[in-house]
């Protein structure tokens, strides 16, 4: 049997090249480009490469991000329909998916409604919890019941995923009581952490994804978010999370950590310049090392232009009722001053009432307009302070020197030391024009 196979395959080949050795000139240039582009070359040729940007192993998958906090009408649900045109291999999360309620059936609810629109995806989603999804008994109980474990891992064409929950009700104290009140990944995640690794020793990339921004916490220590990364040292790796609605990226330890913008959750949107607009981060894995952007909502559409149709309530518009705008220009010695953000602080009318904050960033010439915190134009009336600091940047080096120069006094850049104390009053619109000495 196995002789009669091997005779087959011989006289096979034979064929295979005496039809090879007849083929002219031209025939055989077509037959090189078989498995790439099968076209006639000559000399001269109307393209710059037959290569096509395929490998083996590279992949697309994409990012969402921040769906509640505010969440806003018919936009999540739309980002369903456009990353089903872009066609991903998969889509990952940062959490805040729910609204969230100390009441278990709400809960259940709210995820019955998120799923309907989850279904609707063409490929697998990745579950990441978020505060707004499991930080407190009630809903941390309906996810177990939904979803079981809030961390977990996997592979995919030799890279690690892994997302973790950074309200850990884990202490490594067994003195405290469970709270999910600190940011922390607790000793249990952490050994399940490091056993991931050495299970996957020598992974092309590892991405992480995780809610917090836990890097930036005061008590850093405490998290354990420290030991994650000394056992990271020496890898390759991302870190994409959410919870802030806004976009940062910052360079630690000679990797890229993306806190990302909104997918429908409380948003100024005043834009790129801002970090605030609604997006889906786009991930192209190719042989070392990825391709990473992201990609604006308002600027996937279907292919006749049609536009999404959506149930999905939320809040309809940012304009609030009973809100001043206010807008004008601040100056530096007499000059105007560009990158500037201001940040308007209420003076409380009585003890224990809920500060209420605005802020602004000038543009070129130093004209601003005010926005309220994740809202919309204008502030509500009252008195405020005004304190004023050099616009931090969309990229941060947490490990570069920080600048010790500013343009702005240092009596101004907190609401706590700042002379400047104004009264907005309820009008259309307020003209506050501001000079720092």
């Amino acid at each position: 049997m196995k002789r009669g196979i091997l005779i087959v395959a011989v006289f096979g080949l034979m064929i295979l090249t005496l039809a090879l050795s007849n083929l002219n000139g031209e025939s055989k240039q077509a037959l090189t480009t078989l498995g790439a582009f099968n076209t006639k070359v000559e000399k001269n040729n109307p393209w710059t490469s037959l290569k096509p940007n395929s490998a083996l192993g590279q992949f697309q998958f994409a990012v969402i991000s921040d769906r509640t906090g505010g969440h806003r009408q018919g936009i999540f649900s739309k980002a369903v329909q456009q990353i089903n045109l872009l066609q991903p291999e998969f889509v990952m999360s940062v959490g805040d998916l729910i609204e969230g309620s100390q009441d278990q059936e709400t809960n259940r609810k709210q995820w019955t409604e998120l799923n309907g629109y989850l279904s609707q995806f063409q490929m697998p989603f990745f579950y990441v919890p978020g505060n707004h999804d499991a930080s407190n008994p009630a809903s941390a109980k309906v996810w177990n019941e939904k979803f079981g474990r809030r961390n977990f891992s996997f592979t995919y064409q030799n890279c690690l995923f892994i997302g973790l929950n950074t309200n850990d009700e884990d202490q490594d104290d067994p003195k405290e009581a469970a709270s999910f009140k600190k940011l922390r990944i607790g000793k249990s995640q952490l050994e399940q952490f490091s056993e991931t690794l050495k299970q996957n020793p020598d992974p092309r990339w590892i991405f992480i994804f995780l809610h917090h921004p836990i890097w930036n916490s005061k008590d850093l220590e405490k998290t354990n978010w420290p030991a994650i990364e000394k056992l990271l040292r020496g890898k390759k790796y991302n870190v994409f999370c959410g919870h802030v609605h806004s976009f940062r990226k910052y360079l630690r330890n000679n990797n890229s950590y993306y806190q990302l913008a909104t997918t429908g959750g409380g948003s100024s949107l005043r834009g790129a310049e801002f970090g605030e607009f609604d997006q889906v981060t786009w991930i192209t894995m190719k042989d070392n090392s990825p391709v990473i952007s992201h990609i604006s909502l308002q600027g996937i559409y279907k292919e006749d232009l049609s536009p999404f149709v959506s149930d999905e309530t939320g809040k309809e518009v940012l304009q609030a009722k009973g809100v001043t705008q206010v807008a004008g220009k601040v100056l530096i010695d007499g000059k105007p001053a560009p990158k500037i953000l201001l940040t308007f602080t209420s003076i409380p009318s009585k003890e224990g009432d809920k500060p209420v904050v605005g802020n602004a960033r000038t543009n070129d010439q130093g004209n601003y307009e005010l926005y309220s915190n994740r809202g919309g134009m204008g502030i509500v009336p009252g008195k405020y302070r005004v304190s004023f600091i050099e616009a931090p940047s969309l990229v941060i080096d947490l490990e570069a020197k920080p600048e010790k120069s500013s343009r702005i006094a240092e009596r101004y850049q907190t609401s706590v030391l700042t002379p400047i104390e104004v009264e907005v009053p309820l009008s259309e619109r307020k003209t506050l024009d501001f000079d720092l000495k």
